[in-house]
């Protein structure tokens, strides 16, 4: 019996060749309409919106592009990112306004801006462990005590401030990041703690507000939870069962390979 011709051997195997080929990677998600442009606000005193994010539309002012990476990929801390000195220059500030569906999740949000900053910066850049001084977030020893999120669903702010700070279905990761933003420290999550909770965290500022000056026979203010409730890392210990802890361990940092000093594209 006679093989069978190579092209028809050829023809019979593609199929199964297709199968094999890895799957091209899924295209990064985009706004529908962004504008990305030099600042050109003056004065002394600037307002700067280091990013908000409210139904699909994502808002940074007045921003440098250390601070467009920081807010895009959920740094806690510029010190997290490694570049050239240009991109924290206030001379070359930035304001963006990108629009997507008003439903858009948050996380995908940041996939998006992540996309915009790598083409409208030509934005090139690569993750490295490096050692880094921070507050470690993790599990005190009588265990956690925070309550499961129920159910599925994006994170909620109910308050966030001076002082107090309650969400619900809010991530440890994202929780870490908050705590970032109030100490003004790099904070990492090394809780190990899966899935979303809802938190509630009272404490008392290190630099409270100074009250009002008042007459000497004036009525005694009434007092607020923010008067009794411990500094801030007594409270996460006791209410929440979690421990801040200074440490200098490798940590993920951003390093900036390449980008351009002015936006292109709009």
């Amino acid at each position: 019996m006679k093989p069978p011709p190579l092209r028809l051997i050829l023809t019979w195997l593609l199929p199964f060749a297709a199968l094999a080929q890895p799957a091209a990677p899924a295209p990064a998600p985009v706004f529908d309409v962004a504008s990305v442009k030099p600042s050109t606000a003056t004065g002394d005193l600037l307002y700067i919106n280091l990013g908000t994010a409210v139904h699909g539309e994502v808002t940074l002012t007045n921003v440098t592009l250390s601070e467009c990476i920081q807010y895009a990929y959920g740094l806690s801390s510029e010190d997290q990112i490694s570049g050239p000195d240009w991109i924290r220059d206030r001379r070359l500030r930035v304001d963006i306004v990108a629009k997507a569906p008003p439903n858009t999740p948050p996380d995908r949000l940041l996939l998006m801006t992540q996309a915009l900053l790598a083409e409208r910066f030509h934005l090139v850049l690569h993750r490295e462990r490096k050692p880094l001084k921070h507050l470690a977030l993790a599990i005190a020893k009588n265990g956690p005590k925070l309550p499961a999120a129920a159910g599925d669903g994006p994170s909620s702010r109910i308050y966030y401030g001076r002082g107090r700070l309650n969400y619900t279905h809010l991530p440890m990761s994202r929780f870490a990041l908050l705590l970032s933003r109030q100490l003004k420290q790099v904070v990492v999550d090394n809780t190990g703690l899966a899935g979303s909770y809802d938190v509630n965290l009272e404490w008392t500022p290190d630099d409270p507000v100074p009250a009002p000056s008042r007459s000497p026979d004036a009525a005694p203010l009434p007092e607020t939870a923010a008067d009794t409730a411990p500094g801030i890392f007594k409270a996460i210990e006791r209410q929440l069962g979690l421990t801040l802890e200074a440490s200098k361990a490798p940590v993920d940092v951003l390093v900036v390979d390449s980008a351009e000093k002015v936006p292109v594209g709009n």
